[in-house]
């Protein structure tokens, strides 16, 4: 106890107070032989019980980390008792089938699989992730807090993982593969993540070394599962950021479930805290549902539906930004004009059949399409006077800006839509025989996609615009009168309308066995990518890529509680739509998938510390890359060169300890190592844009001492600086600048009024199963983080100046959650 006093003491400076008893949770529904609900029946351990209500549904709590045996029984079935054995947190579904005519099984152990420890996967507490604060709560926020996962704008929910970028990441939902808006240039236009953390059950993360079955992409899986409901519930969040409900149902018969949940969200409370002045009118907002039939025991048919609107009108008025030293301080001061206005609309639905053949046989059957129309337009005028600041304190004139040492201004301006329609049809199969599985699938993939983009940028420096860089001749003014035409600095214009139709499959192979006294799993598989390019003014194209994988995993029979790991394949990455865009807007059909060979090796460690279970996870891993496709990283804007022109690599540590830091609470730490670097045309290697070099990263969570019933959640990461702190316009070669540390810190506080064990009769209490209160504090230590620099320059002396764009300062937020 003393010594989790002290930890909490020196991260929060408050005091906290140990007393949560270990639990699991076993729920489920109890069936009879016609596979139909059985009410009323009581569910025992010991002194602990409950009993199934009207759709067979029941929930209870045992201890944890030890063998509780319940007992099911009813009147008109014969009794059932199961041993179960898990550990602190887990929530166990079992659905039980009762007899009513023959004696049951006397006597089952349950006790937790390793199946996801085997397969370097990382499970997450969908409870955890709901609770975390975060400047963009969810999924991707708890993702930033994992070894090996960066990513430096909080208003993001974008992440790259073991030096990949953002492009090179899957996101499943129920099998399901899902997308993300293409044009998305900023972290505070995204606006809502796909993923409603509200409807998630399960969710698993592989950062690399990840089985056949998973798509083809270069760094992580995020698969996410929805739950199934198993009675009637409405759940509601409500904060100063937006709200969110969710609704979850199931017939009486309980062949028919939903969830469905609607999400709205507003980001003026951070933009008005940064140092742009703006009129800002944002609107997210998403409704998503998940539908499920069981038209027998054997065939389920489900519907996965998401409708979403993110509309971003930005009117920028004016900006101060103070930087330099003590001894000399220089100031930005922008005058704006003009605005931006951008909105994103994607449409999502997938039809999914699942045929339960037998015990061992399982075959599946998915349709889906994904639509999004995008517009993004703008005009802006930035006009801005560079100067040197009064730093006299006391003087009535402190922080302005007394002399102008540079005048300019800067015109963008935008014309950028895209329609994109994605249609997918998959079939899968799942076999088990004895203690072998195989697993198979073909998917085929229908991409057309029409986009126009007309971007077009003129700098000026007091009066004389700017030519781009290296052209000839070269502007000499004032000092060389020039009489060439004006030129814009930058000038992209496209128009394209491409079709991509891929054909992808996978088979693979898993055991269990034994090797002396020791459990070993072996999994191998290959996937095999074919994909086709054509399209107005475009030569077609056709490819196809090999993938093999394997894993190898070891639990020796010794006395300390190991695993050892090792991974390795090939693993492509077939062009995107985005990565057939050159820098100038045009499409190269010709572009190869970019491939890695990845090796990983890991170990899980798992013991017992204050007899409580705590383990540490270390990953060491390689990935040697070629015909790598260069890109630009501005804020979460992507730009590639659509050039397989460079080779690269990536190697590093990962490590985590996780565990009951608190009884009843899991809590870890995370510490990550990585280095990656690029070699563009033989030049040598430099670093690459997502050379995350360190990462710190730490989620606590606790209770305020004498209140119990106040709880205290802790998010903390720190991130050396990335590369990008150049013009976008530069040789990477010339500029290896890096951008300041990203440190942030976020607490949460949130008093329970009514939850689990604490329900009320009578009151105002009554309808509420959960009810709490909170507030929440981002970025306590107002650290000023910065995502890019704006670049600025001196007629008179051509210097350029690193304007740093700042995110989001300290922020306070309400937050109250309840449910029905």
């Amino acid at each position: 106890m003393k010594t989790s006093y002290r930890l909490s003491t020196l991260l929060l400076f408050f005091s906290f107070l140990i007393s949560f008893a270990q639990e699991a949770t076993v729920k489920g529904v109890i069936l009879n032989e016609n596979n139909l609900p059985i009410s009323n029946v009581s569910v025992k351990s010991g002194s602990i019980g409950t009993v199934t209500n009207d759709n067979g549904f029941y929930s209870i709590n045992i201890p944890s980390n030890k063998d509780i045996s319940l007992e099911f029984t009813h009147i008109s079935h014969k009794k059932l008792v199961v041993t179960f054995n898990l550990k602190n947190g887990v929530i166990k579904e079992f659905n039980p089938v009762l007899s009513e005519s023959i004696e049951q099984i006397a006597t089952v152990v349950i006790s937790g699989d390793r199946r996801k420890e085997v397969e370097g996967i990382i499970s997450l507490n969908p409870e955890t992730i709901r609770k975390i604060p975060g400047a963009n709560a969810g999924v991707e926020n708890i993702l930033l807090t994992l070894p090996g996962v960066s990513n430096n704008n909080e208003l993001s929910t974008q992440y790259s993982v073991r030096g990949g970028n953002y492009d090179e990441n899957l996101v499943y939902i129920n099998g399901i593969e899902v997308y993300r808006p293409f044009l998305v240039r900023s972290g505070q236009q995204e606006g809502l993540s796909f993923v409603n953390s509200d409807l998630v059950q399960n969710v698993d993360f592989s950062a690399g070394g990840f089985q056949a079955k998973y798509g083809d992409k270069l760094s992580s899986v995020l698969d996410i599962t929805y739950k199934t409901p198993y009675k009637f519930e409405v759940n509601a969040d409500l904060s100063l950021l937006g709200a969110a409900v969710s609704v979850e149902n199931v017939s009486k018969d309980s062949k028919f479930t939903s969830i469905v949940g609607a999400r709205y969200r507003n980001n003026n409370l951070f933009v008005d805290a940064k140092q742009t002045q703006t009129n800002f009118r944002p609107v997210f907002a998403d409704l998503q549902g998940y539908f499920t039939y069981k038209f027998t025991n054997k065939f389920h048919l489900s519907f996965l539906g998401n409708a979403s609107l993110n509309s971003y009108d930005y009117e920028p008025l004016t900006r101060q930004t103070n930087f330099g030293t003590l001894a000399d301080p220089v100031a930005l001061v922008v005058f704006y004009e003009g605005q931006e206005k951008t909105e994103y609309q994607t449409y999502f639905g997938a039809l999914q059949g699942t045929y339960f053949a037998n015990d061992n046989l399982t075959l599946n059957l998915t349709a889906s399409t994904y639509h999004t129309t995008e517009e993004e337009y703008f005009d802006i005028l930035a006009q801005y006077n560079l100067g040197e600041v009064n730093s006299n304190i006391g003087d009535e004139n402190l922080g302005e800006v007394e002399f102008t040492e540079g005048i300019g201004s800067q015109l963008n301006h935008g014309r950028n839509d895209l329609d994109a329609l994605i249609s997918t049809i998959q079939t899968k199969g799942d076999l088990r025989i004895d203690d072998n599985r195989i697993e198979w699938s073909l998917k085929y993939t229908h991409e057309d996609i029409r986009d126009r983009v007309v971007e077009w940028e003129v700098i000026d420096s007091a009066g004389f615009s700017i030519r781009p860089p290296r052209t000839i001749p070269r502007n000499e003014q004032p000092y060389i009168p020039f009489e060439g035409p004006l030129i814009p600095f930058t000038n992209i214009r496209a128009t394209n309308n491409t079709q991509i139709n891929r054909l992808q499959a996978y088979a693979q192979w898993s055991k269990r066995a034994t090797l002396g006294d020791s459990d070993v799993w072996y999994n191998a598989g290959v996937r095999v990518h074919n994909w086709s390019v054509k399209g107005d003014g475009i030569a077609s194209s056709n490819q196809t890529v090999f993938s093999p994988r394997g894993q190898f995993t070891i639990k020796p029979n010794w006395k300390k509680d190991m695993l050892f790991r090792a991974a390795a394949g090939v693993y492509y990455q077939p062009p995107f739509y985005r990565e057939l865009r050159d820098s100038m807007g045009v499409v190269q059909p010709n572009v190869k998938a970019q491939k890695s060979v990845h090796m990983v090796l890991g170990n899980d460690y798992s013991f017992k510390m204050w007899d409580r279970p705590f383990k540490l996870t270390s990953e060491v891993y390689y990935k040697n890359l070629t015909d790598v496709n260069p890109y630009t990283l501005e804020n979460v804007r992507i730009r590639y060169r659509a050039r397989n022109n460079a080779t690269a690599y990536a190697y590093g540590l990962d490590m985590r300890l996780n565990g009951e830091f608190v009884p009843g609470t899991e809590s870890w730490f995370s510490f990550g190592y990585l280095k990656t670097e690029e070699n563009i045309d033989n030049r040598g290697y430099i670093s690459r844009p997502t050379d995350q070099r360190l990462k710190f990263a730490a989620l606590f969570q606790d209770y305020v001492p004498n209140i119990p019933n106040m709880r205290v959640y802790l998010n903390l990461v720190y991130n050396t600086g990335l590369p990008g702190g150049s013009p976008s316009y530069a040789d990477p070669y010339d500029f290896q600048l890096r951008l300041p540390d990203y440190k942030r810190a976020d607490v949460g506080f949130q008093f329970v009024l009514v939850d689990q064990k604490k329900q009320f009769k009578n009151g105002w209490k009554k309808p509420f199963k959960e009810l709490s209160f909170g507030f929440e504090i981002f970025n306590i230590f107002d650290v000023q983080n910065a995502i890019t620099n704006t670049w600025v320059r001196d007629v008179a002396s051509k210097r350029q100046f690193a304007i740093p764009n700042f995110l989001t300062p300290r922020v306070f937020n309400v937050r109250t959650t309840m449910k029905f």
